[in-house]
């Protein structure tokens, strides 16, 4: 049965079912709500927000580690239908102004710096208008649509609210105009939009609706059989679907408590999950890899885990054997899917077989319709061929925002989406990633296009031409390799084109291995073989063993 309901009055439903239950702990902060106090203080900030004069519709960039503001916010804006569009904490300068100049966003919430990357000094970089505006009167001319800029810290900025600015505004303002706004929302309006990267070398706003994101946390619990006594602990980054869908909405959907992690760190992940008692644990493989193998493993009492997820990234077998019986998640499950889905499709269950969780990613959530077809000829394929896997049903995305054409490539006339996934099905329900129809590398949960740093690396005056590609990765995955053709005359060093890299690109973009060669391998009819630089790089790179690792 799926439920037609906003975020926000998800959140009051639950309040009022458990108000003095911990809805969200920090304990790296010592920072705890009951459901009463989160309800309270994401309403002071709703009302904050409308009293900046935020349109229900509008769009509103956060750029922030897993912080209190940031959760806070997700169901602040959502009770004042604002759409909350999540930027990657990777970002840096060229990313962060294409997605706010596409997104059109009015609003944009930042914390100082995250790592080597000083976020402060790069939105001036761009707005250098702040130094001389009143906060709410921004006027950029790179970012037309901006006005409002909210700074998540305690030292004022020029040209900026500060996160204190806008509760001071919501105390004292009236709850009348905020409960009007959250009444007049609809289920399928939409409520957050999520970038991710195409093969045009662009990112793309997948615009998810309350109907789309509430249903999926509650499915993605379901799976877990969380409940109100469930406490998920989680260091997946909010900014994709997997924290702020699975993770703060799964909690919310049935009472859970939500104990965050601000920034991965696996010393930090083990305990939180001691201290608070973590009945569930989230992450990529990557991350259990982490604390699997942390100096202080041995001797955890992790014996209050039950359940969780891994996903966001092929996930190796063995890693899943350990997790199940070094950390004791005896119920953990494996889940599939993309943003464009909210963003899950399948997932395993905890009765599935040790076998099935760790060579499949389970079965579709209910009420979802699954198919896999002859990428060529569109028909359905039957149990055990390798076909592309589409999905239809209440978890496909609006469409991606102000790209009608791309929405229609990726969702046909009949409603499927098309996941550019390669899968089988066997006689039982259960699907196996395969492979991918495009070329899309994903290291370490992140999903890394090809297309989008090629066309970077063809601004350097000296490159010719490029080809990425994804090699095997033991840590990781996956991890980048470009293959550079240098323009003739012109002598072009890794470390060269790595420094042109340094601060113009998410570093998980940057490419890992870099090889300079004067041919590409073609077909007959001039098409590049990216399959065959993938074969030659892990020859000349010695990834054999690595390319010998399997995965489900």
């Amino acid at each position: 049965m799926l439920r037609s309901i906003t975020i926000g009055d998800l959140l009051d439903e639950t309040a009022g079912r458990f108000p003095q239950k911990d809805a969200v702990v920090y304990p790296e902060k010592g920072l705890r709500y009951s459901y009463a106090q989160f309800q309270e203080i994401c309403n002071q900030a709703a009302r904050g927000f409308l009293s900046l004069g935020i349109n229900r519709g509008e769009n509103i960039a956060i750029w922030a580690t897993n912080v209190p503001e940031w959760v806070i916010s997700q169901f602040a804006t959502a009770k004042i239908g604002g759409v909350l569009v999540t930027v990657n904490t990777s970002y840096r300068v060229h990313e962060l102004e294409y997605l706010l100049h596409q997104s059109e966003a009015t609003t944009l919430l930042l914390i100082d710096s995250y790592r080597d990357a000083s976020y402060l000094e790069m939105i001036k970089e761009i707005c250098p208008e702040l130094d001389h505006c009143k906060p709410g009167e921004l006027r950029s001319e790179r970012l037309p649509h901006l006005r409002n800029v909210i700074y998540l810290g305690e030292e004022r900025q020029p040209g900026m609210f500060l996160w204190s600015d806008i509760l001071s505004l919501g105390a004292e303002a009236s709850d009348e105009e905020r409960i009007a706004r959250q009444q007049s929302l609809h289920p399928d309006d939409v409520i957050n939009m999520q970038y991710t990267s195409g093969t045009t070398g662009f990112p793309k706003g997948v615009m998810l609706s309350h109907v789309n994101i509430v249903n999926n946390a509650i499915k993605v619990a379901e799976c877990q059989r969380l409940d109100e006594t469930d406490r998920i602990c989680i260091p997946v980054p909010f900014f994709h679907c997997f924290g702020c869908v699975m993770g703060t909405l799964a909690s919310v959907a049935t009472g859970a408590t939500m104990v965050p992690v601000i920034a991965f760190d696996p010393e930090i992940v083990l305990d939180v999950v001691e201290q608070e008692r973590c009945t569930a644990l989230y992450g990529v493989p990557t991350m259990f890899i982490a604390e699997l193998n942390h100096p202080s493993f041995p001797g955890r009492d992790l014996s209050s885990l039950r359940t969780g997820i891994m996903a966001g990234s092929p996930c190796p077998i063995e890693v899943m054997k350990n997790v199940v019986e070094k950390m004791g998640i005896r119920e953990i499950t494996i889940a599939y899917g993309q943003t464009e889905s909210s963003p899950v499709i399948t997932q395993t269950r905890p009765d599935d077989s040790i076998e099935r969780r760790v060579t499949t990613v389970g079965r579709a959530h209910d009420e979802v319709e699954v198919k896999i077809i002859d990428p060529v000829t569109g028909e359905t394929v039957p149990p055990g061929v390798q076909g592309e896997l589409c999905t239809r049903g209440y978890l496909v995305m609006k469409g991606y925002y102000n790209m009608p054409e791309h929405t229609a490539k990726a969702i046909d006339h009949e409603g499927w989406l098309h996941t550019g996934d390669l899968a089988t099905v066997d006689e039982d329900g259960y699907y196996r990633i395969t492979g991918r129809l495009k070329d899309m590398i994903i290291r370490g949960g992140e999903n890394i296009y090809p297309r989008e740093i090629e066309e970077f690396l063809y601004t350097h005056p000296k490159v010719l031409d490029v080809q990425v590609v994804g090699v095997p990765d033991a840590k990781y995955g996956e991890q980048v390799l470009a293959c550079i053709k240098v323009k003739p005359g012109e002598e072009l060093t890794e470390e060269e084109l790595l420094a042109y890299c340094e601060g113009k690109i998410a570093r998980f973009k940057v490419p890992r291995y870099i090889q300079f060669v004067s041919e590409y391998p073609m077909t007959a009819s001039g098409k590049i073989q990216k399959y065959k630089l993938r074969e030659q790089a892990i020859s000349a790179f010695g990834l054999e063993t690595e390319d010998g690792i399997e995965t489900a």
